[in-house]
């Protein structure tokens, strides 16, 4: 452990914070592919903490999407992170932690504060406006994290309120896509319920609750699973979109965790 956090500090650091005076730079000049920087910053956590990604299907491409996940992990942030080029939608006490606040500003975070309810409206047309230059957005539709085991409800607020930002943006209609993470295996063996909880983001846990568990575990494997994409506009019933993008992430979740054939997934 000793050894993991002089890793961290005097090698992980100094290359993060050099990546985002660069990020800065490529932001400032507005230059199109500002997310490389951000996936090479992720793909290097990743490689620190063990996390092996594999993606079945493809993100909708030059689409305004809202890609509708399940939550496990802070670790979900740069698995997601490294192999696709989007934003995320995070609670605001992620934007106060040291590097993850780096790493989120590199991203275009958009940071939503739970207490608020009025703050449903800023965060939906930031939304918009990301989805309207064709970029993904990724929302925790679950509004907090589980074991990994099943799928908590989605929160259809800020699906209903990206719908009307979209159309008060100029945008018709989005895309919603289903997407699933799930973690499969520990070191090569498939992970047991007793191993979930040590890797889980459960409750308001910090950022160093489970370190050293996540640490000290070894490889993890994780998938990413990217379902059909579903075109939508401002007039559909914002609940039952939601509880079918629900119904495409638990059915993605259960065929991962137990081996089944896949549902089917986008194919671009």
């Amino acid at each position: 452990m000793i050894l993991s956090g002089l890793i961290f500090f005097l090698i992980i650091v100094p290359i993060l914070l050099v990546l985002g005076l660069i990020q800065q730079v490529i932001l400032w000049l507005r230059l199109p592919q500002w997310n490389v920087i951000p996936m090479l910053a992720h793909k290097l956590l990743c490689k620190y903490l063990g996390i092996k990604v594999n993606v079945v299907g493809k993100i909708a491409k030059g689409k305004p999407t809202l890609l509708v996940s399940n939550h496990i992990s802070w670790m979900d942030i740069p698995a997601i992170g490294a192999v696709l080029p989007i934003s995320f939608v995070a609670k605001a006490e992620v934007g106060r932690w040291p590097i993850v606040r780096t790493l989120a500003k590199m991203q275009k975070t958009i940071f939503v504060d739970r207490t608020r309810k009025t703050d449903t409206g800023r965060v939906a047309t930031e939304m918009g406006a990301r989805m309207n230059e064709g970029r993904g957005v990724v929302l925790f539709a679950e509004g907090t994290s589980d074991i990994g085991s099943h799928v908590l409800p989605f929160r259809s607020a800020l699906v209903g309120a990206t719908q009307m930002a979209m159309k008060s943006g100029g945008g018709e209609e989005i895309y919603i896509q289903p997407m699933c993470i799930a973690y499969t295996k520990l070191n090569g063996l498939p992970i047991s319920r007793a191993e979930r909880t040590k890797i889980a983001w459960v409750g308001d846990m910090g950022l160093t609750d489970n370190l050293s568990d996540i640490l000290l575990s070894g490889t993890k494997s994780v998938t990413i699973m990217l379902g059909e994409p579903m075109l939508i506009d401002a007039e559909m019933n914002r609940k039952a979109i939601t509880q079918k993008a629900h119904a495409q992430v638990r059915a993605m979740l259960v065929a991962l965790n137990r081996g089944l054939p896949l549902p089917q997934v986008h194919q671009g």
